[in-house]
């Protein structure tokens, strides 16, 4: 099992910038694909950034150039650096890992969640 704890949620007004962390916790040796998805009130779940066992990095769209993910394997932590916010970006936004290098809902380890709340 693995556990996976977010951290630096918060309120930002918009164009600001927030750091979003998950700790993991467990059997992480395994693990290879971590990540993040959001959701937003009355909205899918849907894909912010994943990162693969490798170092390969996707974003989903409404979030590229704005967003950076990494990660740090001696620490089985992954950050999401959040700049140029908008009120948009408003969201519960859940760290993920997974035993491959997919990262989808309704499998893998899910964390929380952390709420983003970006004012205009």
């Amino acid at each position: 099992q693995v556990q996976l704890v977010e951290s630096g949620g918060g309120l930002v007004q918009a164009g600001g910038s927030l750091r979003l962390s998950c700790a993991a916790s467990g059997s992480f040796f395994s693990i290879r694909a971590m990540g993040w998805y959001r959701q937003a009130s009355g909205k899918q779940r849907e894909l912010v950034a994943v990162i693969t066992g490798s170092g390969r990095t996707n974003y989903g769209d409404s979030v590229k150039g704005r967003f950076t993910i990494s990660r740090d394997n001696a620490k089985n932590t992954v950050y999401l650096q959040m700049n140029s916010l908008k009120p948009e970006d408003t969201a519960v936004y859940y760290c993920a890992a997974d035993h491959s290098d997919l990262l989808l809902p309704g499998r893998g380890y899910w964390g929380q969640g952390t709420q983003v709340f970006v004012s205009s």
